[in-house]
């Protein structure tokens, strides 16, 4: 290869890369504010009753409306959960799939999020992990019950379940560049619910995948 070309390709390498840098890093500057904002909205949400004793939370919530925090401590998660599943919710938080139920109702309660972002720390998730979700309504605690690798329609997943169930949604495999053709899927059972006869996936026999 000719030397100047050789040094212009070089420099064109080192701009991209630096380009992709400042892009991430505009990114998780823009979350983190919008997290600000959100948690800012939800303590003050917690503030005021929302509901009378006996009663439970709203049954359904515009788009983009704030819903709680979600943390995973051991794996080191951490996010506002908001109502919705487009790209201007996905893009900067926790999404809540419309179709499943609110967390504060019985139910299959579905998140989903992206594996490069937020939901990245799910990689390290083992059975038994706690999940805590705060919202307005309630604080709720969720027992991870199993671990799963499943095709994209595999839409049993939101099947409605008899207990209260939280299942977190993300793409497959996770250092995968462009469209993940399969979804990692964790289900967690609300702990006041939960039992002692678990039917557990390891996440290791899923490492072979």
């Amino acid at each position: 290869m000719i030397p100047h070309v050789r040094r212009w390709l070089a420099r064109l390498l080192i701009a991209g890369g630096a380009a992709v840098l400042l892009w991430v890093a505009a990114n998780q500057l823009l979350t983190m504010s919008y997290r600000r904002h959100y948690e800012a909205a939800l303590e003050s949400m917690r503030s005021v009753p929302a509901t009378k004793a006996g009663e439970t939370g709203p049954a359904s919530l515009a788009s983009g409306e704030p819903i709680g925090t979600l943390e995973i401590a051991r794996v080191g998660l951490s996010g506002v959960v908001l109502e919705g599943d487009e790209d201007s919710v996905l893009d900067r938080a926790i999404g809540h799939l419309p179709d499943t139920p609110l967390p504060w109702h019985t139910g299959n309660s579905a998140l989903a999020a992206h594996r490069d972002a937020l939901f990245r720390p799910l990689k390290g998730i083992r059975l038994g992990d706690i999940l805590r979700l705060r919202t307005p309504h309630g604080d709720f605690e969720y027992l991870v019950r199993e671990i799963l690798i499943v095709k994209p329609d595999a839409l049993w997943v939101l099947d409605p379940t008899p207990v209260s169930m939280l299942t977190l949604i993300s793409c497959w495999p996770f250092n995968y560049i462009g469209h993940a053709p399969e979804r990692f899927i964790v289900r967690a059972e609300r702990t006041e619910t939960a039992t002692k006869n678990t039917k557990t996936i390891s996440h290791e026999e899923h490492e072979d995948h």
